[in-house]
């Protein structure tokens, strides 16, 4: 390992930016949750660590402005430097570290690491994006409940190593902890009382709360190595402030004011920004908070537009009946919105100039309708995901009609699928548009699921539906294919779960 010694004669230039508060060899390890990187370009990442010697107590970390060294190299044994340099963090952001290097050569592995005192953080391996290469490997990952099971998928992606991960949500839950509870796992009844690990505390509302929560996730070994392996791009999903919010709407109104839901919001946004290898920190004017983190990634072959279905999406109608609601006159409304008409006027803009082979949206909920009643008169949907917001979506798939080869990703439902987007939705004989995968959870159980295979023989443009096991999507681009294959463990209560292929779909057989 490159030390601390060696570094500082190798930068020394360096040592005299900013001094070093508190730090040495007779203090607790700083690096414990490990590293990330994300944001891939072309010639740029951001590099990721937050500083916790104890992780589990706010971080542990004394007030005041703290230096931080890194390094950038060529090379896995960190012999050949390419980047580095001396950033600051303080209390005022956790301690968390962002920094974004630039300057780099597109579609090439690089190396990094953080040097605090006599500390040295773990090695993480990144890789920047290639907008002219010819294939890219994706990971998809979503909704890994820490108490229902193990993280052992992400030990899985973490050897495959892919050239980005994207994580479209519920990366924590905000619950209580739970009694510890074992059950058989083919009991979808019994499946929600499953309590393998437990949380930390109380239903968590405050910063304090969301970091220490933030922390617990992040000291599981194999999500560390998910992330030291690749590249990250990250958008949230509800649980990382309540379920089944809807912009400064909470799920349940009548337990907290609007005055106490955006206070909760903003301290949870900016919980994640210091758990994230994200560009941009929060937006706060006053008790409003604001998060940027819809964008776009050219990945050799595919565009991927990356959407944030929660910060500004309208409230939802027709009742919140699980797994699904019948449907009322207020779907009809042309205004409903998962994405704000700014962020659907940047989406169709960036659509409108893309050459790539595919067109990606990565997003959060299942896009096309999966209808939960035998008859027409009855049919259910769940409000929460797209069938919920039929009017914006129907604008979107028109858009994709326009493009090459659409492709939805999608998480949330804890249960993974393959089907067919229609430009006619609710009409499997109308033309074909795109394919949407939605990927399973990491490690959250699915005890809908009966109600869900259920209704797939209602639902004729759905090529695979699994909601039994855990796991996460691969997928691999090339000019003429996407091929995506669903992984799945063996065992999500088993810290030693196995991995495997359940099922593979290539578009160029489609």
């Amino acid at each position: 390992m490159f030390s601390r010694r060696r570094f500082l004669l190798a930068s020394s230039s360096l040592v005299a930016l900013t001094p070093l508060l508190g730090f040495g060899s007779s203090t607790q390890y700083p690096f414990t949750l490990g590293v990330a990187s994300g944001c891939p370009r072309d010639n740029s990442v951001v590099l990721w660590t937050r500083l916790a010697p104890k992780p589990l107590q706010g971080g542990g970390m004394p007030s005041g402005i703290v230096a931080v060294r890194y390094r950038v190299c060529s090379d896995p044994s960190m012999k050949t430097t390419v980047r580095q340099g001396v950033v600051q963090t303080s209390e005022i952001k956790g301690h968390s570290v962002h920094v974004t290097v630039d300057g780099l050569r597109p579609g090439r592995e690089y190396w990094y690491q953080f040097y605090l005192g006599d500390d040295d953080s773990p090695i993480g391996r990144t890789r920047t994006s290639d907008s002219q290469a010819l294939t890219t490997t994706l990971a998809l990952a979503a909704c890994q409940h820490y108490e229902s099971g193990y993280f052992g998928a992400f030990r899985d992606l973490a050897k495959w190593a892919p050239d980005c991960v994207i994580h479209v949500g519920d990366y924590i839950y905000e619950g209580a902890a739970r009694p510890l509870y074992t059950c058989d796992e083919n009991n979808s009844k019994d499946l929600e009382r499953q309590v393998v690990r437990q949380h930390n505390g109380a239903e968590i509302t405050t910063l304090w709360d969301y970091r220490n929560r933030y922390a617990l996730y992040r000291l599981d070994s194999d999500l560390q190595a998910a992330h030291a392996a690749s590249p990250w791009i990250v958008a949230m999903d509800d649980h990382e402030i309540d379920n089944n919010w809807a912009n400064n709407t909470p799920q349940d109104p009548w337990a907290q004011t609007e005055l106490e839901f955006k206070v909760r919001r903003l301290a949870a946004l900016q919980a994640y920004y210091e758990h994230m290898p994200l560009e941009h920190p929060p937006v706060i004017n006053g008790i409003d908070a604001t998060l940027h983190m819809h964008d776009v990634y050219r990945m050799g072959p595919a565009q991927i537009h990356l959407l944030d279905t929660r910060q500004y999406r309208s409230d939802q109608v027709c009742g919140q009946g699980f797994p699904a609601d019948f449907p009322c006159d207020a779907l009809q409304d042309p205004t409903l919105t998962m994405t704000g008409q700014a962020q659907e006027k940047w989406l169709f803009e960036h659509l409108r100039k893309s050459d790539a082979e595919f067109n990606v949206l990565a997003q959060q909920t299942w896009f096309s309708p999966y209808r939960y009643a035998e008859n027409d008169k009855a049919k259910q949907w769940n409000m929460d995901q797209w069938d919920g917001y039929p009017i914006q979506r129907q604008r979107i798939i028109d858009r994709l009609a326009d493009v090459s080869n659409p492709v939805v990703l999608s998480g949330d439902w804890h249960c993974a699928n393959a089907n067919t987007i229609h430009r006619d939705p609710l009409d499997s004989n109308s033309s074909i548009v795109g394919h949407e995968f939605a990927t399973s959870s990491i490690s959250s159980n699915c005890p809908w699921k009966s109600a869900v295979h259920d209704a797939a023989p209602l639902n004729e443009h759905v090529h695979y539906v699994n909601g039994d096991k855990r796991g996460y999507l691969r997928s691999t681009v090339t000019k003429n294919n996407w091929k995506s294959e669903y992984r799945v463990m063996d065992k999500q209560t088993s810290a030693e779960a196995k991995a495997s292929t359940d099922y593979e779909f290539n578009t160029r057989d489609a």
